[in-house]
């Protein structure tokens, strides 16, 4: 059974920092391309960072210079380094993992908000 665990979200401040991951199973890990998007309800799914298995990273215009995204293959784990956060950038964060010859899976999200 296939599994993705986003964990790392919560409360933080504006200009503050928060790192989340999310654990894969189930899944030939290595092979996927990796991704996180985000949610506010009402809004489309944007997509906000990607990272293929070659390693190569892609980022959304509104996170760039601000977010890093990673993964260790070893560990089954994608992570999504937030720094600078901006109240706007409130929402639901989901991974997902996506190769074109398999389903794409997607995990639960974990809710990230930037408040003072």
């Amino acid at each position: 059974q296939v599994q993705l665990a986003e964990s790392g979200g919560g409360l933080v401040q504006p200009g503050g920092s928060l790192r989340l991951s999310c654990a894969a199973s189930g899944i030939s890990f290595s092979i996927y391309t990796m991704c996180w998007y985000r949610q506010v309800p009402g809004k489309q799914r944007e997509l906000v960072a990607t990272v293929t298995r070659s390693s190569s990273t892609n980022y959304a215009d509104s996170v760039k210079g601000r977010f890093t995204i990673s993964r260790d293959n070893a560990k089954n784990t994608v992570y999504l380094q937030m720094d600078s956060l901006k109240p706007e950038d409130t929402a639901v964060y989901y991974c997902s993992a996506v190769h074109s010859l398999f389903s794409d899976y997607w995990g639960q999200g974990t809710q990230v908000t930037v408040s003072s």
